[in-house]
């Protein structure tokens, strides 16, 4: 296991490959597009060693039976589950923002557990035991992995193969003795820059003709040939300016990853062209990701409502004048995270070992997910006022300018002082429509995807069946 400050010395030892504004990333500890996502990543580590949070944060190794950080486990266990689910909401209420650096590529590697042991069941193959040693190592060195999935994708009507530019997908290039040469775009893809190694799987069901795109390997986040491009949000600006009115939370820390024939071993080649098993492993991993997905926006609507909670003090309002939004914001949360237990408690072990949580719920819940923390957006601003919501609010310069500063100062206090009230408003702008929002509408997969999902799975027949008998008819 490593503390915070070993992980941030760590990532300083990778190669700078990371872009922003135009311009090289040259230490991602430090920068003011990277920093605070680090910061949060390091708070993590942290929490391993903490007592009253160790429980959540770490987990037993399925490979030495020894604690290691919880992203460096197996899911074996419904409980293994939940306590992804329970991480991911303490980490929302430690720092207000999402973690992907110990999420998508955790979540991938426990969705290849299962899906290379039914490869090599069926093929002879040894992807397994190819992951298991890359467990180990990852285990072995407390790494922080980025899960890349989606692709750049192009001409939507078209698959993969029939792009006019293959690099729209990542693919093989080229197969060696030793390994595999790959190219290509995965696209906005969560915690690159607080990683130390980069997951990549399939996007989606594959189909024959299509073998060049059915590839899951793994690589250093600084491996030769690869370009991260660190993507932008509306209030980028403010969220890397200096002051006290830009909230100091992490980022979610997006980039797009440019493929250019990049050499990956054997060894860390997990599928290599079984195109059938690009669909099973996104069966497995979006039930693996979107059941805990409800406890991410529940951590951050528990942030919310203790932002606007305060807010409203600050400008001499009770928690009283607005219990009923704050009762429906509290729902919501618990809505999202209660569902997404129900889903990890429906799940069953895999014959490999790793728990699967239960489709049906798991893609429900990904639906809510999609809705319910607009909601909460919404009755947070409708709390918070026009301060955090119009964009009518003064920059920390202006705030502190010699010439008018304390005039805005002075303007907006209340019960409590200028400075007190403008931090607040800030940090519940940032939450409902800056760069705290995690990716609720399409983040891990577009919601119509889910619904699509739930009709396949729902037992309609079964339903009208029960009815008939229940009705006392014939059922013919």
């Amino acid at each position: 296991m490593k503390t915070g400050n070993q992980y941030r010395k760590s990532l300083k030892q990778l190669a700078p490959n990371l872009y922003k504004w135009g311009k090289p990333i040259k230490d991602v500890t430090r920068h003011a597009a990277t920093r605070l996502h680090v910061k949060a990543i390091a708070d993590c580590y942290d929490a391993g060693f903490d007592p009253e949070h160790a429980a959540i944060f770490t987990g037993e190794s399925h490979l030495t039976g020894k604690r290691a950080h919880r992203w460096n486990t197996l899911m074996r266990s419904a409980d293994d589950v939940v306590a992804n689910a329970r991480i991911k909401r303490a980490q929302f209420q430690r720092t207000g923002a999402c973690h992907g650096a110990t999420c998508a590529g955790w979540t991938a590697l426990n969705a290849l557990w299962a899906t290379t042991w039914e490869l090599d069941q069926a093929e002879g193959t040894d992807y397994h035991r190819r992951l298991e040693n890359y467990f180990r190592y990852l285990e072995e060195n407390a790494l922080a992995t980025a899960g890349a999935l989606t692709d750049a994708k192009g001409d939507r009507s078209l698959g993969p193969a029939a792009q006019s530019e293959a690099d729209q997908y990542l693919h093989i290039k080229e197969v060696r003795d030793d390994g595999i040469v790959v190219r290509g775009v995965k696209a906005q893809i969560c915690g690159v820059a607080a990683a130390h190694e980069i997951v990549c799987v399939p996007g989606g069901g594959l189909k024959e003709g299509e073998e060049a795109f059915a590839v899951a390997f793994a690589v250093p986040r600084d491996v030769a040939g690869l370009t991260a491009v660190e993507t932008r949000r509306p209030s980028d600006t403010r969220d890397e300016e200096e002051g006290w009115d830009a909230p100091r939370a992490g980022g979610v820390g997006q980039a797009f990853l440019l493929f250019d024939d990049v050499f990956v071993p054997n060894e860390r080649v997990f599928i290599q062209g079984q195109t059938r098993y690009a669909g099973v492993f996104i069966n497995h991993f979006t039930a693996l990701y979107r059941a805990p997905i409800g406890a991410c926006v529940a951590g951050q609507g528990d942030v919310m409502i203790g932002a606007v909670l305060a807010l409203a003090e600050a400008g001499g309002l009770s928690q009283k004048v607005f219990q009923e939004k704050l009762t429906r914001m509290a729902i919501n949360n618990e809505t999202t995270f209660g569902l997404g237990l129900g889903a990890i408690l429906q799940g069953q072990a895999h014959p490999s070992g790793v728990w699967i949580p239960d489709p049906l719920l798991a893609h429900i819940n990904k639906v809510q997910v999609a809705m319910l923390p607009y909601e909460t957006k919404r009755l947070a601003q409708e709390i918070g006022g026009g301060i955090t919501e119009t964009g009518c609010f003064p920059s920390w310069q202006d705030l502190t300018s010699p010439l008018y500063g304390d005039k805005l100062l002075t303007a907006l206090a209340a019960v409590s002082d200028g400075e007190t009230r403008a931090r607040l408003a800030r940090l519940v702008e940032w939450l409902t429509v800056g760069g705290g929002i995690p990716g609720c509408l399409n983040g891990g997969g577009s919601p119509d995807g889910a619904r699509l999902v739930v009709r396949a799975l729902e037992p309609w027949k079964k339903f009208a069946t029960n009815a008939r008998r229940i009705a006392g008819l014939d059922q013919n």
